[in-house]
Protein backbone atom coordinates (compact mmCIF):
# COMPACT_ATOMS: atom_id res chain seq x y z
CA UNK A 1 0.00 0.00 0.00
CA UNK A 2 1.27 3.43 -0.88
CA UNK A 3 -0.75 6.55 -1.50
CA UNK A 4 -0.09 10.25 -1.61
CA UNK A 5 -1.75 13.33 -0.19
CA UNK A 6 -0.28 16.66 -1.25
CA UNK A 7 3.47 16.31 -0.53
CA UNK A 8 3.00 13.31 1.77
CA UNK A 9 3.51 9.61 1.08
CA UNK A 10 1.52 7.16 3.18
CA UNK A 11 3.00 3.68 3.03
CA UNK A 12 3.22 0.39 4.88
CA UNK A 13 5.52 0.29 7.88
CA UNK A 14 8.90 -1.33 7.34
CA UNK A 15 11.29 -2.65 9.97
CA UNK A 16 13.63 0.30 9.37
CA UNK A 17 10.81 2.64 10.55
CA UNK A 18 10.71 1.22 14.09
CA UNK A 19 12.95 3.77 15.84
CA UNK A 20 11.64 6.82 13.95
CA UNK A 21 7.99 5.86 14.60
CA UNK A 22 8.68 5.27 18.30
CA UNK A 23 10.50 8.61 18.66
CA UNK A 24 7.74 10.49 16.84
CA UNK A 25 4.99 9.00 19.00
CA UNK A 26 7.00 9.49 22.21
CA UNK A 27 7.59 13.16 21.38
CA UNK A 28 3.94 13.82 20.52
CA UNK A 29 2.75 12.15 23.73
CA UNK A 30 5.20 14.33 25.67
CA UNK A 31 3.83 17.43 23.88
CA UNK A 32 0.42 16.62 25.40
CA UNK A 33 1.81 15.61 28.81
CA UNK A 34 0.86 11.98 28.22
CA UNK A 35 3.24 9.20 29.26
CA UNK A 36 5.27 7.16 26.77
CA UNK A 37 4.71 3.56 27.89
CA UNK A 38 6.99 1.23 25.88
CA UNK A 39 6.24 -1.69 28.21
CA UNK A 40 2.44 -1.21 28.13
CA UNK A 41 0.30 1.05 25.90
CA UNK A 42 3.09 1.69 23.39
CA UNK A 43 4.49 -1.83 23.23
CA UNK A 44 2.73 -2.19 19.88
CA UNK A 45 5.06 0.44 18.35
CA UNK A 46 8.09 -1.56 19.44
CA UNK A 47 6.53 -4.85 18.27
CA UNK A 48 4.59 -3.84 15.14
CA UNK A 49 4.82 -7.30 13.61
CA UNK A 50 3.26 -8.98 16.65
CA UNK A 51 0.53 -6.42 17.32
CA UNK A 52 -0.49 -5.45 13.78
CA UNK A 53 0.97 -7.39 10.87
CA UNK A 54 0.59 -10.88 12.38
CA UNK A 55 -2.89 -10.05 13.73
CA UNK A 56 -4.41 -9.06 10.38
CA UNK A 57 -3.97 -5.32 10.84
CA UNK A 58 -1.83 -2.67 9.23
CA UNK A 59 0.61 -0.03 10.43
CA UNK A 60 1.27 2.90 8.13
CA UNK A 61 3.85 5.66 8.22
CA UNK A 62 3.62 9.07 6.61
CA UNK A 63 6.68 10.65 5.06
CA UNK A 64 7.39 14.09 3.71
CA UNK A 65 10.73 14.62 1.98
CA UNK A 66 11.79 11.15 3.23
CA UNK A 67 11.22 12.16 6.86
CA UNK A 68 8.70 10.25 8.96
CA UNK A 69 6.04 12.78 10.05
CA UNK A 70 3.10 10.58 11.03
CA UNK A 71 1.68 7.17 11.78
CA UNK A 72 -1.66 5.40 11.69
CA UNK A 73 -2.62 1.80 12.37
CA UNK A 74 -5.41 -0.63 13.10
CA UNK A 75 -5.80 -4.20 14.26
CA UNK A 76 -8.70 -6.56 14.92
CA UNK A 77 -10.10 -6.57 18.47
CA UNK A 78 -12.39 -8.82 20.48
CA UNK A 79 -14.92 -6.22 21.57
CA UNK A 80 -17.65 -5.08 19.25
CA UNK A 81 -18.91 -6.87 16.17
CA UNK A 82 -16.22 -7.84 13.63
CA UNK A 83 -14.28 -4.85 14.89
CA UNK A 84 -10.90 -3.18 14.69
CA UNK A 85 -9.28 -0.48 16.75
CA UNK A 86 -7.55 2.45 15.10
CA UNK A 87 -4.37 3.19 17.02
CA UNK A 88 -1.24 5.30 16.82
CA UNK A 89 -2.74 8.03 14.66
CA UNK A 90 -0.17 10.77 15.28
CA UNK A 91 1.09 13.69 13.21
CA UNK A 92 4.17 15.82 13.79
CA UNK A 93 3.21 19.41 14.75
CA UNK A 94 4.76 20.76 11.53
CA UNK A 95 2.24 18.91 9.34
CA UNK A 96 -0.97 19.49 11.28
CA UNK A 97 -3.72 21.72 9.94
CA UNK A 98 -3.29 20.63 6.29
CA UNK A 99 -6.12 18.10 6.11
CA UNK A 100 -3.72 15.19 6.50
CA UNK A 101 -5.45 13.83 9.61
CA UNK A 102 -8.84 13.73 7.89
CA UNK A 103 -7.26 12.12 4.80
CA UNK A 104 -5.49 9.51 6.95
CA UNK A 105 -8.64 8.68 8.90
CA UNK A 106 -10.62 8.24 5.68
CA UNK A 107 -7.88 6.07 4.16
CA UNK A 108 -7.81 3.88 7.27
CA UNK A 109 -11.62 3.56 7.24
CA UNK A 110 -11.58 2.61 3.56
CA UNK A 111 -8.92 -0.06 4.09
CA UNK A 112 -10.80 -1.40 7.10
CA UNK A 113 -14.09 -1.59 5.24
CA UNK A 114 -12.47 -3.23 2.22
CA UNK A 115 -11.21 -5.96 4.53
CA UNK A 116 -14.77 -6.67 5.65
CA UNK A 117 -14.78 -5.20 9.17
CA UNK A 118 -17.99 -3.70 10.50
CA UNK A 119 -16.95 -1.53 13.46
CA UNK A 120 -14.10 0.78 14.35
CA UNK A 121 -13.16 1.63 17.91
CA UNK A 122 -10.81 4.43 18.95
CA UNK A 123 -9.47 5.27 22.40
CA UNK A 124 -8.11 8.76 22.96
CA UNK A 125 -7.51 11.42 25.59
CA UNK A 126 -9.45 14.63 26.12
CA UNK A 127 -6.19 16.57 25.88
CA UNK A 128 -5.93 15.54 22.20
CA UNK A 129 -8.70 18.03 21.36
CA UNK A 130 -8.08 18.17 17.59
CA UNK A 131 -8.24 14.37 17.36
CA UNK A 132 -11.45 14.30 19.42
CA UNK A 133 -13.02 16.88 17.05
CA UNK A 134 -11.88 14.88 14.02
CA UNK A 135 -13.47 11.68 15.29
CA UNK A 136 -16.72 13.37 16.30
CA UNK A 137 -16.96 15.21 12.95
CA UNK A 138 -16.54 11.90 11.14
CA UNK A 139 -19.35 9.97 12.75
CA UNK A 140 -17.66 8.40 15.77
CA UNK A 141 -19.94 8.09 18.78
CA UNK A 142 -18.80 8.19 22.40
CA UNK A 143 -19.22 4.91 24.20
CA UNK A 144 -17.85 3.25 27.31
CA UNK A 145 -15.09 0.77 28.02
CA UNK A 146 -11.77 2.61 28.03
CA UNK A 147 -9.01 0.00 28.30
CA UNK A 148 -5.87 2.16 28.09
CA UNK A 149 -5.03 3.97 31.35
CA UNK A 150 -3.81 7.22 29.75
CA UNK A 151 -7.03 7.49 27.71
CA UNK A 152 -10.33 8.80 29.03
CA UNK A 153 -12.51 8.58 25.91
CA UNK A 154 -13.61 5.74 23.68
CA UNK A 155 -15.45 6.06 20.38
CA UNK A 156 -17.15 3.60 18.07
CA UNK A 157 -18.31 3.83 14.47
CA UNK A 158 -20.33 1.27 12.55
CA UNK A 159 -19.28 1.02 8.92
CA UNK A 160 -21.89 0.97 6.19
CA UNK A 161 -22.27 -2.35 4.42
CA UNK A 162 -22.01 -2.59 0.63
CA UNK A 163 -21.46 1.15 0.35
CA UNK A 164 -18.51 3.45 0.19
CA UNK A 165 -17.49 5.57 3.14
Amino acid sequence: MAQTYKTFVIRDWQECDRAAAAHLIRDILKEYSLPWEPERADRDVIEVETHYINQGGEFWVIEQDETLVGTGAYHPIERGENAVEIRKMYLHPSVRGQGLGRFLLTALETAIQQRGFQEIWIETATSLAAAVRLYEQNGYQKTTGVETPRCDLVYRKRLPTNASI
